[in-house]
């Protein structure tokens, strides 16, 4: 499984890093600075946690238990979730759609799969280190 993480978290760091050049480059000519401040709060968000993915790939060999897992795919519903919500609310302000607001209703739930993974890597490591 840790292949798995290490692989979706390379595709994801490159979606970040294009995604973040094109907010600081094309996104930032058609929209409102506040709709490019939303983008940049998903971009941002979207690589602390490839980070913490990469981190669940890495040391998965050394605690390999279901809350790792548990903590990778959160750390990926968490990405989907919140930074994805984020792209999508922008994309809505972009092209000037009103009524679409709703969608920022979503990016909690992707924070609180963020806070859910982080604590299911903590007690992952905790459980392995106390065996």
């Amino acid at each position: 499984m840790h292949n798995g993480f290490l692989k979706v978290a390379a595709i994801l760091g490159a979606l970040a890093v294009a995604l973040g050049a094109f907010g600081a480059h094309a996104l930032r000519q058609k929209v409102s600075d506040a709709a490019v401040n939303i983008f940049e709060t998903g971009v941002r968000y979207q690589f602390y946690h490839v980070f913490a993915l990469l981190i669940c790939g890495i040391i998965y060999r050394d605690y390999s238990n279901k809350l790792m897992i548990w903590a990778g795919a959160l750390f990926i519903t968490g990405i989907i979730l919140f930074s994805g919500s984020l792209y999508v609310l922008t994309y809505f302000k972009a092209t000037v759609k009103p009524g679409y607001n709703w969608i920022g209703a979503i990016t909690p739930v992707g924070g609180l799969a963020f806070i859910a993974g982080w604590v299911c890597l903590f007690i992952s490591i905790l459980r392995a280190s106390k065996s």
